[in-house]
Formats: structure tokens, C-alpha cells, sequence
């Protein structure tokens, strides 16, 4: 009980420090943190693959991206912040007072017990093959959405290319470091990156039985890469790749396929038949990681900024 007092007060405490920060790479870290306090607190209610997404994504690979937009903006960033934060600031912390107030007004008012499809989700669950109720929701259930999920992100990632200029549309994005074979940055990149690796792929391997799955393993392994790429051991491929074109589109692509082959196969779209559901899910999710990963790298990476290499 103390503890969980604790972690809500830090939780309130850290989410009121980022709204007030002027400084916008104080405002960053300070969502970072929060988004590892929120992770604590769905562990604390029993809910690891809420607690590893919002980890990877909610936190990670959220607060590398907007720590990349800070460094970018720069100094003008940062004067136009200082100029505007007190207005926003407390306009945005009078929408949070009154957003918490109206939960606070709503919860006497929920239904007791809730409700809940968590008994018909177990009962129909050994008919996908899988475990883990979470991964079958995802991927059965709810498996349109999951679809879409994807197929947004493909197109959040065309939608900043398109931000490059028409002569820089086939390049490469900013390099993110330069490589220092005696830097300390280079051996910890040499180090963790196989071990990141291996984690990934166990993460998104499990995820049938346990707590996991391709959105957590693709945003570790797209952190292993980007790691690497700020280490200067890589550095981003050019957005004319074909290779790079096949890998995005490849898990859309599967996942539609399969999808449609269900009106056929079992009578309705994204419909699996019960001896081959864990077959056909496996299939869908190997090439889906793998175009997750590549495309959260890639926004990570940002635009083309400089001329392919030929």
C-alpha cells in the first residue's frame, strides 16, 4: 500500500514537472520518466503487456522520437517554447485538473461488476492455438484492428518522407553518429545489440504463451538498430531500397493476404480454421515484427536529408 501511494504521488508529481518545465529537453526526459512510472503501475495492476508496451512504445521509442524533434528544432524550439509555455502550461494543466476531475465524478458510477468478455474470451481461446489472451485478442479477436494498426504506421512513416525534398526522395536520413572504434558509446553498442537481439526475438517468440509479442519484440529490435546507428555502426539505408520497400510492405501484405484468404478457407475475413489458427497467426506475425521494427527505426532515423550513395 505504501508503495503504491508512493508510486501514484511520483506519477501525479513527474506528470505536473513535464507540463510546467520550460526547458523542452526537461519536458522530454520528463515524459520519458513518466511513461516508466505508468509502466510501474500497470505492472502493479497486473497487466505486464500493457506495462511492456507502453515501456517500448509509450515511452521508448515515443521519447526517442521527440528527444530527435528537440535536437532538431534547436535553439528556435526552445525560444518559441520559452515565449508560450506559461499560456499553455496552465491551460494544459486546467484540461488535466478537469479531465481527473470528471474520472473521479465517473468511477462511483461504473457498474459493479464490471463488464467484461474475458469469460468468453477463455472459452474460445484454445481454438487460435494460443495462451496468451492478450495475443489472441490482438490477433484473432480484434485482428482487424491490429491490421490497421500496422498499416498506419507504414503510412505515418511515407507521410514524414514526404517531408524530404523532391531531389532528396531516394536518400538517406541524417546520419546519427559518428563511429569511434575506442569510444565507450561503440562498445556498449558491440555489446548490447547481439544481446538485444536475442531478447527481442525471445520477446516476440513467447508471446503466444506469456506476456509479449510482435509490437514489444519489433520495438526492441528497432532499438538495437537505432543504438547502433547513434554508435556510427550502421547507418540507415536509402528509402529507394527495394529490399527496404519489401520489408515495409511485407507484414501488411502477409497479414491481408491471410486475411482474405479466410472467406475461403474458413468463412470470413481474418477468420482462421481452428487446426491451422496458430499456423496462420505465426505466419502473419514474423513478417509484421519485422516491418514494425524497420519502420519504427526508420521514423527514429527521420526524413532523406542527404543524396544516396551510388
Amino acid at each position: 500500500m505504501a508503495f503504491d501511494t508512493v508510486l501514484a504521488v511520483s506519477v501525479l508529481g513527474v506528470a505536473a514537472w513535464t507540463i510546467v518545465a520550460r526547458d523542452m529537453f526537461a519536458a522530454v526526459v520528463g515524459f520519458i520518466a513518466f511513461g516508466l512510472l505508468v509502466a510501474l503501475v500497470w505492472v502493479r495492476l497486473a497487466a505486464p503487456d500493457v506495462a511492456l508496451t507502453e515501456a517500448a512504445l509509450g515511452s521508448g521509442l515515443t521519447g526517442g522520437l521527440l528527444l530527435g524533434v528537440s535536437t532538431r528544432l534547436g535553439r528556435a524550439g526552445t525560444t518559441m517554447a520559452g515565449e508560450t509555455s506559461g499560456a499553455l502550461s496552465l491551460a494544459a494543466v486546467l484540461v488535466c485538473a478537469l479531465i481527473a476531475a470528471g474520472l473521479v465524478a465517473l468511477l462511483p458510477l461504473l457498474p459493479e461488476p464490471a463488464p467484461t468478455l474475458a469469460t468468453q474470451a477463455a472459452a474460445n481461446i484454445a481454438a487460435t492455438g494460443l495462451q496468451n489472451p492478450v495475443t489472441a485478442v490482438l490477433m484473432a479477436y480484434r485482428a482487424i484492428d491490429t491490421l490497421l494498426e500496422v498499416v498506419v504506421l507504414l503510412l505515418v512513416l511515407l507521410g514524414m518522407w514526404s517531408l524530404a525534398p523532391d531531389h532528396l526522395w531516394s536518400g538517406l536520413p541524417r546520419r546519427s553518429g559518428l563511429f569511434d572504434p575506442d569510444g565507450l558509446l561503440t562498445f556498449v553498442a558491440q555489446l548490447l545489440v547481439p544481446v538485444g537481439i536475442l531478447v527481442g526475438i525471445h520477446i516476440f517468440w513467447i508471446g503466444s504463451v506469456t506476456p509479449g509479442g510482435e509490437f514489444q519484440g519489433a520495438t526492441i529490435l528497432a532499438a538495437m538498430w537505432i543504438l547502433a546507428s547513434v554508435a556510427g555502426l550502421v547507418d540507415a539505408p536509402a528509402t529507394n531500397r527495394r529490399w527496404l520497400r519489401l520489408l515495409l510492405v511485407a507484414g501488411p501484405a502477409v497479414f491481408l493476404a491471410i486475411g482474405l484468404a479466410g472467406f475461403a478457407i474458413a468463412g470470413s475475413f481474418l477468420a482462421y480454421p481452428a487446426s491451422y489458427a496458430k499456423l496462420l497467426i505465426l505466419t502473419i506475425e514474423i513478417p509484421v515484427t519485422l516491418s514494425i521494427a524497420a519502420m519504427l527505426a526508420l521514423l527514429v532515423a527521420g526524413p532523406p536529408e542527404r543524396e544516396s550513395q551510388r
